[in-house]
């Protein structure tokens, strides 16, 4: 007989004690008992094109056992404590009489099907072969099934457990019934151990409607087709080839490796069962995803790794779900045998439990080869933006910043700096010292900009401005003074000169009447003017991107793009001045503001865009316009999610069905939820409370789904932003005709700096996309303000060498 392997330490679920491993506390909170009742759902059964695939792994049972208490402990060998007797653990379909000294095997399982045993004594068949050795006997043997004896061990140190669970490579489960229900057996007093044997549920057809062709195929292929159904469907003995078979269905559909298929992967029994548990390690699972992947030689990618475990977690949650409907229904059993309002009951379990969470809704995934298309379709607008015939049908604008030269460290001085970029605004006194090579921030003054002002008069916008730029410089004593002032205005603009920016048009939800189409340092001076109380000097006006480069520039000098991913989006970088076209001169180089929060207006984006995506641009204030802003940046995160939670709850797919009015109210969901949801210690936790104030009945499973939702929308800002940034970097190595670039970004925003995961995956996608650049990035330290200084100090003595050409609408074959 095969030899047990040693269980792991018996340890009661409760205060007084250790905690049990992690394994079975995930095990005891993922069947969910304790709670009102279990929503039997598979959190990976995703979107359109895999959810096809997937949806029909997505089981949705109602099971009542709200008034059952149950706690779990493991199992743990006692045979040391039964010293009377000799005991055999059998894991297979018997039915046991004479004390236990009888047993008779129905039907083999789990793979055997040795000939000559099955209706016969099991133990008679062990003693029989005891004695033809002749070497040594054995005296009485009482017969145990695996459930009975994992029961019977957890009930020696938990007088309350009366339930085995084995959920392994079989699954089974036993329980303590009323004598009065065993018909047949003799008596009405008392209780009897009952082996369920349910792994054989389903064998008449009951589970016929949510049977899936792939454990149809599992079924047929099996020694003993048509027997144990229900074990089939989720124990560890068919889990990996079930996974096996789903990868090679989405292969076949071109929803995974390219569509080929490996000699590996077409092979029954590559993929075992213990790969699942490997992939969905919540640390480590995607890389040992890429290693299996690699073992099978398929040509899989990054994006191809997480499909992956989104299969792995879509069938190891059914097998959970199943198990616990299942389970649930033995609690209640045992409840309503005794007529009690509330039962309190202990599980004895034993077996290996899969774990944990995808990483992927499938239209919000964006593979390798997709990242590299949209890549060169930005190097196209890149060039369009920059022709002098091209820029003004150009929905990537590529606006001359008149910034010629990132800091030398000869600057010096003390300057005024303001802050628009948001729903705050910012008044900055800074000082640069040329001798110790710093910028100190003297004194800052915080601004709110209502929504009122937000949506009304450029008048009352600048009079706003102008009237916390006075109670600044009273409060700093420097009335006295008229400092240079560099203007960080984070909208699109066109830059006649480092002086003059014309609006091309608001964002971020700014729509202010008479503002667009006008100089924003003339509307600025104009109101300073009319409060008459204090002047300004020269105005540099700064995109928020060159704020940031400038910032990070004068601490690192080979910072040449400067990165903006917060409530907006944008980027500029130094491009060569004989591509600029609509500036004079060829030599040296210019900063660029791109602002690529326009990339896709003209269309371009469109195999991309979801329907989510479409709802957010069509309920915006400017609809069609900013459209790669929109899918990546912090103003939209959070509704981008909130919309998702709507339609996979619509889908009957989280909390129930039930929306809540607050969960369709837009707003109600703001980006920083998503940063907090995927904390990677808290996340959990942090779920659970936002979304009690979302007024939804929520399960820790529809916690769990809340998280893969906030990871999907959020790795593809990482991955689009990275796509982007990659074509940026990659530009200026062919520009200067580099085999290898070694350049630096200067970073700011809230996304970037506050998400736990965002830039580690940009700074991956980025390494990968542009393999030929060594991009290193460094936090901006304030470059809105110490930015703007630092343009004002070097840009504003450069930038008088150039000026803007006219617009021309002539053909240029340059530029076709």
């Amino acid at each position: 007989m095969a030899q047990k392997q040693k269980p792991s330490k018996l340890v009661p679920l409760n205060n007084s004690v250790p905690p049990p491993s992690p394994q079975f506390q995930f095990l005891a909170t993922r069947l969910g008992v304790r709670s009102q009742y279990l929503t039997m759902f598979a959190p990976s059964g995703r979107l359109a094109p895999c959810m096809s695939v997937l949806s029909h792994w997505c089981v949705n049972v109602r099971v009542i056992g709200c008034n059952c208490n149950v706690a779990f402990v493991s199992f743990v060998d006692l045979s040391g404590h039964c010293d009377s007797c000799n005991y055999v653990t059998f894991y297979f379909v018997i039915t046991t009489s004479c004390l236990f000294s009888q047993s008779i095997l129905l039907r083999w399982t789990k793979g055997f099907n040795c000939s000559g045993v099955e209706g016969r004594d099991i133990v008679q068949l062990l003693k029989e072969a005891v004695q033809r050795r002749g070497d040594f006997t054995i005296g009485f043997v009482a017969m145990v099934n695996d459930t009975v004896g994992t029961m019977m061990s957890c009930g020696y140190r938990d007088q309350s457990c009366e339930i085995g669970l084995i959920i392994g490579t079989g699954t089974n489960a036993c329980y303590m019934e009323e004598m009065r229900n065993v018909k047949r057996v003799e008596g009405e007093d008392g209780r009897m151990c009952i082996n369920t044997e349910w792994g054989g549920f389903g064998d008449d057809g009951t589970l016929e409607n949510i049977i899936t062709d792939i454990n149809r195929t599992i079924d047929q292929t099996s020694i003993k087709p048509g027997v144990h159904i229900f074990e089939k469907m989720i124990s560890g003995m068919y889990l990996g080839e079930l996974v096996r078979l789903l990868l090679v269905k989405l292969t076949e559909q071109k929803l995974l490796f390219k569509g080929q298929r490996s000699t590996t992967l077409l092979t029954a029994g590559t993929f075992p069962t213990k790969f699942i548990s490997e992939i969905e390690e919540p640390l480590s699972g995607l890389e040992n995803a890429k290693r299996i992947l690699s073992s099978l030689n398929v040509p899989y990618d990054s994006v191809d790794a997480r499909i992956v475990r989104l299969v792995c977690d879509t069938v190891s949650s059914r097998t959970a779900r199943l198990c616990a409907a299942a389970l649930a229904t033995i609690a209640n059993r045992i409840r309503v045998n005794r007529g009690l309002k509330h039962l309190k009951t202990t599980v004895g379990v034993d077996g290996t439990v899969y774990k944990k969470h995808p990483n992927v809704l499938q239209p919000f995934c964006l593979s390798v080869h997709q990242l590299r298309t949209i890549s060169d379709l930005l190097m196209k607008d890149l060039i369009k933006g920059l022709g002098k015939h091209s820029h003004h049908k150009a929905a990537v604008k590529m606006l001359p910043t008149f910034v010629r030269s990132t800091p030398d460290g000869t600057e010096h001085g003390d300057f005024l700096a303001l802050d628009l970029g948001g729903t705050n605004f910012r008044v900055l006194h800074v000082r640069v010292l040329e001798e110790e090579k710093v910028v100190d921030i003297l004194g800052s003054q915080t601004c709110s900009i209502s929504q009122d002002i937000m949506l009304g008069t450029g008048e009352q916008l600048f009079d706003h401005i102008a009237a916390c730029l006075a109670d600044f410089i009273s409060s700093q004593n420097l009335k006295e003074q008229t400092l240079p002032l560099g203007f960080t205005f984070s909208f699109p603009c066109e830059q006649k000169k480092i002086d003059e920016s014309i609006l091309i048009r608001w964002t971020k939800g700014f729509n202010c009447s008479g503002v667009e189409g006008r100089d924003i340092v003339q509307l600025l001076k104009e109101a300073v003017q009319r409060r008459g109380d204090f002047t300004i000097g020269s105005v540099a006006m700064v995109n928020d991107t060159v704020g940031t480069m400038m910032s990070c520039g004068y601490r690192d000098q080979s910072c040449e793009i400067g990165l903006i991913i917060g409530t907006g989006t944008n980027a500029c970088y130094m491009e060569e001045m004989r591509n600029v076209k609509r500036v004079e001169g060829e030599d040296g180089r210019m900063c660029i503001n791109t602002e690529w929060g326009g990339f896709g207006d003209d269309g371009t984006l469109e195999n991309i865009i979801t329907d989510i995506d479409r709802t957010i641009d069509q309920t915006s204030i400017k609809p069609g316009v900013h459209i790669f802003e929109k899918m990546i940046s912090g103003m939209y995160l959070g509704e981008l999610v909130r919309l998702l939670l709507v339609k996979l709850t619509e889908q009957k797919l989280l909390f129930k069905g039930q929306r809540s009015t607050t969960l369709l109210t837009a707003g109600t969901f703001p980006t920083k939820f998503i940063s907090e949801i995927e904390e990677p210690l808290s996340g959990l936790e942090n779920a659970k409370r936002i979304l009690s104030s979302l007024n939804v009945p929520y399960d820790f499973v529809d916690a769990r789904i809340v998280r893969l939702v906030c990871d999907t929308v959020s790795s593809r800002s990482a991955r689009l932003c990275a796509a982007a940034l990659a074509t940026v970097a990659n530009r200026i190595r062919v520009n200067r005709g580099l085999k290898h670039l070694k350049t630096t970004v200067g970073v700011d925003g809230t996304v970037y700096k506050k998400h736990p995961n965002f830039s580690d995956e940009l700074q991956a996608m980025v390494r990968l996309l542009a393999p030929d650049c060594d991009v290193t990035f460094i936090l901006s330290q304030d470059g809105s303000g110490k930015g703007a200084a630092m343009v004002t100090a070097v840009a504003q003595r450069l930038a008088l060498q150039s000026h803007l050409l006219e617009d021309s609408d002539g053909d240029s074959e340059e530029e076709d």
